[in-house]
């Protein structure tokens, strides 16, 4: 399975970034959105290292409250599996 995480764009370098979500930060290539205008504090949608598309705040926070209730939800899951 694939997956692309919504994150934060705190730093702008050319064509590369740092973005953060969560507390956790990583380089990230924009070049495959280097046609839009970008700015620290925009969100893009960021897979193996590539921002991929950009999001707005809130389709960024949707998503991430979508990936709380993911783990929320299999760390109960795992929690009664290990009682039983």
């Amino acid at each position: 399975m694939c997956l692309a995480i919504p994150m934060q764009i705190v730093q702008i370098d050319g064509h590369n970034a740092i973005c953060s979500v969560q507390g956790v930060r990583r380089d990230v290539s924009l070049s495959l959105v280097q046609d839009q205008a970008l700015a620290v504090g925009d969100f893009v949608l960021v897979h193996v290292g590539y921002a991929i598309q950009t999001l707005t705040p809130e389709e960024a926070r949707d998503s991430l409250d979508l990936f709380d209730e993911l783990m929320t939800a299999d760390a109960v899951e795992a929690e009664s599996s290990s009682h039983a």
